[in-house]
């Protein structure tokens, strides 16, 4: 038996201290199993989309070794990148959606953001860039995820085709593909937009 010190100490009984040992560690197996595990977004994050930039511009052209490829005033500048695994559907949309984005305003109404390109008559110019889709590995960029230039080239082609075809085929203009192109602009506002073909889940 233990002394008792004028009640300033209490030995708790081997037998009570172990239960409450065990239950405490029970308590926090349960809990680890139950929180959930902190990720990195960055890491997990999976893209799987056609994507395009694009720009509301006073004026853009296209240069290839100093040659004047194409230039157009008031309209867009659209950056587009290619997803490997991007289908007919993906163009339909971010051609859908590029060619009806509000981005422009109505003189007669004086609403900021109430007319497309379409309804302002002005051009589009479009630009394949596959490094929209370069993530980092270090310092150096990496761009696994681009459609490979073989399909790549047919597939932006057939994009060109659907925006003329949407809209009209002298007011879409376009770069070279594969090449090393000086893309000038001046953008009105500034404006810009990203769209990805992913996000599309109300079928907008």
């Amino acid at each position: 038996m233990f002394p008792n010190y004028g009640g300033f100490m209490q030995i708790q009984h081997p037998t009570a201290f172990c239960l409450q040992t065990k239950h405490h560690l029970t308590a926090l197996r349960r809990s680890a199993i139950l929180r959930p595990k902190r990720t990195s977004g960055r890491r997990n994050q999976t893209i799987k989309s056609m994507r395009a930039v694009v720009q509301r511009v006073a004026s853009a052209s296209v240069e290839v070794e100093g040659r004047l490829i194409s230039s157009i005033g008031p309209g867009l500048l659209v950056l587009v990148g290619l997803h490997e695994a991007d289908v007919e559907s993906d163009a339909e949309y971010i051609c859908r959606k590029v060619l009806n984005m509000r981005l422009f305003p109505n003189e007669k109404t004086g609403k900021a953001w109430d007319q497309n390109v379409m309804q302002k008559n002005y051009k589009v110019l479009l630009v394949s860039q596959f490094t929209l889709y370069g993530v980092l590995k270090g310092n150096k960029p990496d761009f696994h995820v681009a459609m490979p230039p073989a399909a790549a080239k047919s597939f932006y082609a057939s994009l060109v085709e659907r925006f003329q075809k949407a809209y009209r085929a002298d007011a879409v203009k376009d770069g070279v593909f594969g090449a090393m192109m000086e893309v000038k602009l001046v953008n009105d506002g500034p404006v810009t937009m990203q769209l990805d073909s992913s996000k599309n889940t109300n079928g907008d």
